[in-house]
């Protein structure tokens, strides 16, 4: 049963009277109440979906986006409340009883099947079959259908394991456009994607409204809002704060909402006091060819941004410093060393941090604790075992500082990280780098798809540890971010550096023209 049936409201609440858009009610929600062991993760939410609208959901991480989208996907029951689709009341809902209903959700957290391919994904559940026997042939067209109708840069024959966290996240919409949509959801979608493909993106959310599908749009990216939204609901702690009409609303009166709070100042004002060099990086080549002939330097007391589009190599290139991309040619240096052969645990010991953009897939064991979670990169050290003896007493101690540090909420650090929001996930990941004396922080995509206020304490964290004397370097597909925060900027496109700004350089028109001169460049080449 989807929830206790309490009193069938059709009333507004005061909070949730904006103006409607003109199509029927295709969802209602009444008084949706939902806890989980030592959280309250939604109480007495109100929300409803018309037919040709972009709802978008608002708030901190934690304020109950999540749970609420999973209760409408069929993930898990309400405690109590009302659930109507189509005017119809909802009981016993599933996922496959969702989506059979026509709710198509589409996850921060992908749900594929690593090992089988983009077109097994795309049917899996729905297979096509003749006499009993897969038509693979069938499959194929349509799967080829689907991904030149949304122009999405995809194979269907190549297995998800191979491929980018952009080309997951096309797969997961693409899977989301295979039955007869009438309610989609969409988390974060363009976390991963490049211009081009967020431009297909918009272009397909606008022509499913045209159609009559609702859709339900959680983000953070306040342009994204205003492009798409035609209402927005806001969540804090679990509980509706406002639904507005999307017309007029002011970015700021958004993010006091949200937050309960002003926030004038997002970037923080780094004083960066540029000292030795810690990290160099000279005419590194990968084994992949995704970063070629590159040349990089990171100074104590500075933030090293490096910017570029998705694909450009900039993940590759940090993650080849730490020891998880293969090097043929070229070297790094750490504090003027040559650093041959780089491995994870060694980095460590010398003193370098990487911080992965996929927290889910590669920074967090989500079934373990924040205490094991924190400490696992640094049970090497005395402080937290001895004769490979984990030292209890001290570990608790010392995970409980820094989580406190961070304010992590709630400050428990034996709740499992994976009953944790996306932001403070991330504060999880980034105490991890603060158990062991580090001077060089590598930083790749540090807050895609957290809140401002999530946002705020990653700068601030940046902030405190740039003006202590350690080394960051920032990889970020968002130019605010990387504009405001880094002292020099390097630009990357299509695997090589094509260009370092600095000072009243450092601008966004400068940034794309990095981008259009190179294409330009190879066309005349060519």
């Amino acid at each position: 049963m989807i929830g206790v049936l309490q009193n069938d409201r059709t009333e507004m609440t005061p909070q949730a009277e904006a103006a409607l858009p003109d199509g029927p009610v295709l969802l209602e929600m009444r008084g949706i109440s939902k806890a989980f062991p030592g959280v309250q993760a939604l109480e007495n939410v109100d929300f409803d979906l018309r037919q040709g609208e972009v709802h978008v959901l608002f708030g901190e991480n934690g304020a109950g986006k999540s749970t609420l989208t999973n209760i409408i996907a069929g993930t898990f029951p309400a405690d109590s409340g009302t659930f109507k689709f189509s005017g119809d009341i909802v009981r016993g809902l599933t996922p496959h009883k969702a989506r059979l209903m026509g709710i198509s959700p589409v996850f921060q957290e992908f749900s594929l099947v690593a090992e089988m391919t983009v077109e097994e994904n795309l049917f899996l559940g729905r297979e096509v079959s003749t006499g009993g026997v897969l038509n693979r042939k069938a499959m194929r067209e349509r799967a080829k259908s689907i991904i030149a109708e949304l122009g999405f840069d995809l194979q269907p024959g190549r297995k998800v394991a191979e491929l980018s966290r952009a080309h997951q996240q096309m797969t997961e919409i693409a899977k989301a456009q295979m039955g007869d949509v009438r309610l989609l959801i969409l988390d974060e979608p363009t976390a991963s994607l490049t211009e081009s493909e967020t431009v297909r993106l918009f272009e397909l959310i606008r022509q499913l409204k045209a159609s009559g599908v609702g859709i339900i749009y959680v983000s953070h990216r306040m342009g994204e809002i205003k492009q798409l939204a035609d209402r927005i609901t806001v969540l804090r702690d679990g509980k509706l704060i406002k639904t507005l009409d999307a017309k007029g609303v002011h970015e700021s009166e958004l993010v006091e909402l949200m937050s309960g709070r002003k926030i004038d100042l997002l970037f923080p004002h780094i004083d960066h006091q540029p000292g030795d060099t810690l990290l160099a990086v000279k005419d590194l080549t990968l084994a992949s060819l995704s970063v070629e002939g590159i040349a990089f330097h990171a100074r104590a007391g500075e933030i090293a941004g490096i910017a570029g589009l998705v694909g450009c190599g900039k993940s590759e290139l940090i993650r080849a410093v730490y020891g998880l991309e293969a090097i043929v040619s070229g070297t790094v240096e750490i504090d003027g060393e040559v650093y041959s052969k780089p491995t994870p645990a060694r980095s460590l010991r010398r003193g370098v941090c990487y911080f992965p953009s996929d927290r889910i897939a590669e920074g967090l064991a989500l079934g373990r604790p924040v205490r094991e979670n924190v400490s696992m990169a640094a049970l090497d050290l005395d402080l937290f075992a001895r004769a490979s003896v984990i030292r209890r007493g001290s570990e608790r101690q010392a995970v409980q500082a820094i989580v406190d540090q961070l304010a992590l909420r709630p400050a428990n650090i034996e709740r499992v990280v994976g009953n944790l929001s996306g932001g403070n996930r991330q504060k999880v990941m980034l105490a991890r780098g603060l158990t062991r004396t580090t001077r060089v922080f590598l930083f790749d995509e540090p807050t895609v798809g957290i809140d401002v206020g999530a946002k705020l304490e990653v700068y601030r964290l940046m902030k405190q540890l740039v003006e202590s004397g350690a080394a960051i370097v920032l990889v970020s597909s968002e130019l605010p971010e990387v504009l405001h925060l880094a002292n020099r900027l390097y630009v990357m496109h299509r695997g090589r550096m094509v260009a370092e700004l600095s000072g009243a350089d450092m601008t966004e028109q400068a940034v794309l023209s990095c981008f259009f001169q190179e294409d330009q460049a190879k066309e005349r080449a060519a």
